[in-house]
């Protein structure tokens, strides 16, 4: 934001030094970046008359002049400028003069004509670049006044970091809100009467996008004269504030933005058909916009559109058929407030980046729209004239921010600033920030005002107390820290122990960024919600990951394009899970993740040249879960996942709930990705996993196992750890172990069924199992086995 000291001294005018001014600015969070001073360093330039012009007798491109300054002799001039001609008020630098780069002016001969001094243009006077012509003033401006006290030259401009959350200090308004508070001097008041109106012209508004565009104000406004002269202090401001002149109509606007920070946009009226529309823009609809960009709009885009076609897209930009131009008369005047959301990221989306857009995405105050309209209104009237028609209102009160009531505690600000500032100056302070304030035992309830929506928790004011009172104003003390160690249950398995044992099985770690390219994750997470960041670093990192796999994947094909063939890499980080149950509709979740491709060793003359494979995924998990102290609870089962190979993933269930998936990458995923060997990936919930079983000390048997085999035959489909699980449970407690050993298929045995070979380690803790106690819990085991899978005994 870059402003004029002098227009902001005209709303508040502190007793203090520019120095001092702009270190207040830059205490109170408003970080001054520049200050710059308006004009260069020049004396003895006054205002003049051209009171004669002629051609010069020995040069084409000079002309004669005869200068009145106020005095009693006219002045000889030659000069080069085009503009120059008779009757044209100037800046006048009279001999003595010092101009910028301490150029002198002297009485001098040009081709045979005497000089008396010199009419300056904006870049001789180190103004602005502009060197195309002599300045010219208002007919008005008095003679022999000296120029940098007429133009108000001994001014500097300010440019300002507003962070995102400041954005009621896009205006000279917001600014001055704030030198008040921290000076506690009063502000001049925001008085602008409502503008009589004098015709009955109105125009439709439909809003088809209230959540977007809850607010929505319009005026007709005819027979005004754009090409009427817009007065100097306005050029002025404008120019300071970084803004050139276009039109009448333009630099009004403009110039109510950057005083009250709201952007404003007339539209040709003669160029709306029937009238306003708010809607979002269809899939491709094309428009030309003020620049000459011609540009494809997407449905997500929020326009503002008469029954025919597109004339701005909202908050941002108008269109090139709906301007005003130098013969429009009649204009529609806007002023609506649109939802930050609805306008952040557009901008840069379509190459764009405005005045408008860029007070949109950070929000403007709900309640300003009325005193735009009329304060942009009173002075189009002023300036260019014209009939006034009634404001038009179209307000959806329900979508419009609301004030946030917040309660303030005594020992929450004593806390957190670390210093007790009198009760009744907190009460002052949130007072001059416009904050409707109760105070009572301790605790300040607080209404924010309708420009603060920043405000929003109680840390909020405590920051903005400390921010007014001052941080210098806050004595320095030696802080009290007591260092108390926290107890770690047992039962935690730390993050650090499963990395070191990755590690151990030759995992590197990555860091992968949790933007990835929204094609990417199509491709893995295929009819999945996603969450798509609103102003995105780019279009490849544009939405929320839904897994890890799409950092570690591309990180595996950087390898592979830089010949690294065998890999192995894990990662942990966030995942985010559109879920509207959820705190901001998005469910995180804390995962491990990893991926391995190539071979299983190292090149070497003794080892087998052998890709990894599903088992050897499987073996790296199975280490990580054993950690958990609770291996027979673990189940692998069969998954049917769209990233994963149909027949080589499985699903990890711990306690009936599924952990994590882990599998061979699907052949058509790695072709989509231009992976080049088998790739294998995990992903594991660590919330599901951050404990352990904790082991208890307990006695030895110290009477001698016993040891039964059986045989079964059951179809193929039933896993392994099912059968095992089954017999463990009712096996009961003197059934110590079941292994299984061997695994048959081929003769004998039908093509959909196998033959498993299962080992039973029965011993008790107080007595030796007799014969009859062994064959009666292998029986219940096989009984178990028959009714859950119908399983036979194998012979």
């Amino acid at each position: 934001m870059k402003f004029s000291e002098s227009w902001l001294r005209e709303w508040i005018n502190p007793e203090i030094s520019s120095e001092m001014l702009a270190d207040q600015l830059t205490m109170a969070g408003l970080e001054v970046d520049n200050v710059e001073k308006v004009a260069g360093d020049f004396t003895g330039v006054v205002i003049g008359k051209v009171v004669e012009c002629k051609q010069h007798p020995n040069a084409d491109k000079l002309r004669v002049t005869k200068v009145d300054i106020g005095k009693d002799e006219l002045l000889d001039i030659v000069c080069g400028a085009p503009n120059c001609r008779q009757g044209l008020m100037v800046a006048c630098a009279t001999v003595g003069a010092v101009l910028p780069g301490d150029f002198k002016i002297k009485s001098a001969k040009l081709r045979g004509e005497p000089s008396e001094g010199m009419l300056c243009s904006y870049s001789e006077l180190g103004i602005t670049d502009d060197h195309n012509g002599i300045i010219e003033l208002p007919d008005n401006a008095p003679l022999g006044k000296d120029i940098r006290e007429y133009l108000n030259l001994n001014d500097v401009m300010i440019d300002i970091s507003v962070t995102p959350n400041r954005a009621d200090c896009f205006g000279i308004v917001g600014i001055a809100r704030d030198i008040s508070a921290v000076n506690n001097i009063p502000m001049k008041e925001i008085k602008i009467a409502n503008v009589p109106t004098t015709i009955s012209d109105t125009l439709s508004i439909q809003i088809d996008a209230p959540k977007a565009a809850p607010r929505y104000l319009g005026r007709v406004i005819k027979n005004i004269n754009i090409n009427a002269m817009i007065p100097l202090w306005m050029k002025e401001k404008l120019r300071r504030g970084g803004i050139r002149s276009v039109d009448a109509v333009v630099d009004i606007t403009n110039y109510v933005l950057l005083e009250l920070g709201h952007p404003m946009h007339a539209f040709d009226l003669n160029q709306i058909e029937k009238g306003i529309i708010v809607r979002y823009a269809h899939q491709d609809e094309e428009m030309t916009l003020l620049n000459g960009n011609e540009v494809k709009l997407n449905d997500k885009t929020l326009v503002i559109a008469d029954h025919n076609k597109v004339l701005a897209i909202a908050g941002i930009m108008g269109g090139e058929k709906s301007s005003v131009t130098q013969s429009t008369t009649d204009i529609f005047l806007e002023s609506a407030f649109f939802a930050p959301l609805a306008i952040t990221g557009k901008a840069r989306e379509y190459g764009l980046h405005t005045e408008a857009s860029h007070r949109y995405e950070r929000g403007v105050d709900p309640a300003l729209q009325f005193v735009a309209m009329e304060r942009a209104t009173q002075l189009l009237v002023d300036i260019c004239g014209g009939e006034v028609g009634p404001v038009i209102e179209v307000t959806n009160q329900s979508e419009l921010p609301s004030q946030a009531t917040i309660k303030l505690h005594r020992n929450k600000i004593d806390r957190i600033i670390g210093y007790t500032i009198e009760a009744q100056k907190i009460t002052d302070i949130l007072v001059r920030l416009g904050c409707e304030v109760e105070y009572k035992d301790d605790i300040w309830i607080v209404k924010s005002p309708t420009w603060r929506f920043d405000l929003q928790i109680e840390e909020d004011l405590v920051e903005e107390v400390a921010r007014i009172y001052g941080y210098n104003n806050i004595p320095n003390t030696n802080m009290k820290i007591e260092s108390v160690m926290q107890p770690k249950p047992e039962s935690i398995i730390s993050l650090r122990r499963i990395k070191d044992l990755l590690v151990d099985r030759g995992y590197q770690e990555a860091v992968t960024y949790s933007f990835v390219d929204p094609k990417i994750q199509h491709i893995l997470h295929p009819n999945e919600p996603v969450i798509t960041l609103p102003n995105p670093i780019s279009s490849e990192m544009s939405v929320m990951r839904l897994s890890l796999w799409s950092g570690l994947l591309d990180a595996v094909l950087y390898n592979q394009n830089r010949q690294q063939s065998r890999l192995r890499l894990f990662e942990t980080g966030l995942r985010f899970i559109p879920d509207e149950k959820c705190e901001f509709g998005v469910r995180q979740e804390f995962m491990l993740s990893g991926v391995i491709t190539g071979n299983l060793y190292e090149d070497h003359w003794q080892l087998p040249k052998k890709s990894v494979d599903f088992y050897d995924l499987k073996g790296d998990l199975e280490a990580i879960l054993s950690l958990l102290g609770c291996d027979g609870q673990v189940l692998f089962n069969k998954a049917e996942l769209s990233a994963l190979h149909p027949g080589q993933s499985a699903v990890i269930n711990l306690n009936d709930e599924v952990i994590g998936y882990f599998g061979v990458l699907h052949p058509e995923i790695e072709k989509k990705l231009s992976l080049n060997s088998k790739t294998l990936v995990f992903e594991i919930n660590l919330a599901k996993i951050n404990f352990k079983k904790v082991p208890v000390a307990q006695d030895l048997s110290k009477y001698p196992s016993n040891k039964r085999d059986i045989a079964i035959i059951v179809s193929n489909t039933i896993p392994a750890a099912e059968i095992i699980s089954v017999c463990k449970q009712a096996g009961g407690e003197q059934l110590v172990k079941v292994n299984l050993f061997d695994v048959y298929q081929g003769d004998n045995i039908k093509e959909d069924q196998k033959s498993l070979a299962i080992s039973l380690i029965l011993q008790d803790k107080s007595r030796t199992l007799e014969e009859e106690d062994i064959t009666n819990i292998v029986s219940k085991c096989v009984t178990a086995l028959q009714n859950r899978f119908k399983a036979l005994l194998r012979e």
